[in-house]
């Protein structure tokens, strides 16, 4: 009968109290992830491509500048001393 009870309690004690927990929590974070995002987060991103938008355009302009000043800077070997990082100058 020791046996029995062995492994009883412990299932009465999971099914009651921990897979009605988990399952609660699981199908509620879930449902958040299928919201989308909040007006807050919404708004955050807005403001990044803004300045993603501002940063573009400030790029074209000095590409324009250097176009203009200095025509073959693009063909030109960038230096790799490792402050840089890899890109690629090639418009």
């Amino acid at each position: 009968m020791s046996g029995l009870v062995f492994f009883f309690v412990p299932t009465v004690i999971f099914m009651g109290l921990v897979a009605p927990l988990w399952l609660l929590l699981h199908y509620l974070s879930k449902s958040r992830a299928a919201k989308g995002l909040s007006a807050e987060d919404r708004q955050e991103l807005e403001a990044a491509l803004a300045v993603v938008d501002k940063l573009e355009d400030r790029i074209q302009t000095l590409e324009a500048i250097l176009d203009a000043d200095h025509p073959g800077w693009r063909q030109q070997q960038a230096p790799r001393n490792g402050a840089g990082g890899d890109y690629d100058v090639r418009g």
